[in-house]
């Protein structure tokens, strides 16, 4: 990789990790505390949550017309979802093992925490619930299938794509040839590391 880009690359991740203490020295002023998969808020913020908290009926009659109508498309979407998410998951539970490529952890990608909050009433919890769900579902499918892709073919696109997986950034430049097979085994190679096994598959 050029020496320029790869330097590029160094900045955007501290940048990235100094955001991250940003974003968490923020949300602790909230006032919180995980404890296992629980999230505590002190007594007196947990009281002023449930003084805003809108009750089931009167979330009801404020709830948009349309929104009824596109309920139950929205909801039957979790069928896809759990089939998708079974068979993912028997994928890489399968194949991973034989490429030498590191399991990733559903845990990492579908959090469940919004119930917690007590300025939700339980139809918005589910709401809430079932979006958690779908978007870390498709965010672990993601990574499931960037490792698969490092594994098989670890080569960016001549065009520019949006929202590219956080490994497409390292693959191999589009229309660069030279010694292909060997970089292909270099990263395949990093991928056995990840799960502390350095054979060469």
């Amino acid at each position: 990789m050029n020496n320029r880009i790869s330097q590029i690359l160094d900045q955007i991740t501290a940048l990235e990790n100094e955001l991250h203490t940003a974003i968490e020295q923020q949300e602790g002023r909230l006032r919180y505390q995980i404890e296992g998969k629980c999230v505590t808020f002190e007594r007196a913020i947990k009281e002023a949550h449930i003084k805003v908290k809108i009750g089931v009926f009167r979330w009801f009659l404020t709830v948009r017309p349309q929104n009824y109508l596109t309920m139950p498309i929205i909801y039957s979407m979790i069928i896809p979802l759990t089939l998708f998410d079974l068979f993912i998951t028997l994928y890489q539970a399968i194949c991973f093992p034989i490429y030498r490529i590191a399991k990733v952890s559903r845990a990492n990608y579908i959090v469940l925490d919004h119930q917690h909050l007590a300025y939700l009433n339980i139809i918005e919890k589910a709401h809430c619930v079932y979006c958690s769900y779908a978007v870390g579902l498709l965010a672990y499918a993601q990574e499931i299938t960037a490792r698969t892709e490092q594994y098989f073919c670890p080569i960016k696109h001549a065009q520019k794509i949006l929202s590219a997986h956080s490994r497409y950034k390292n693959f191999l430049s589009y229309g660069d040839a030279d010694n292909l097979h060997e970089k292909v085994e270099e990263f395949r190679a990093a991928l056995a590391k990840e799960e502390g096994q350095v054979r060469k598959i």
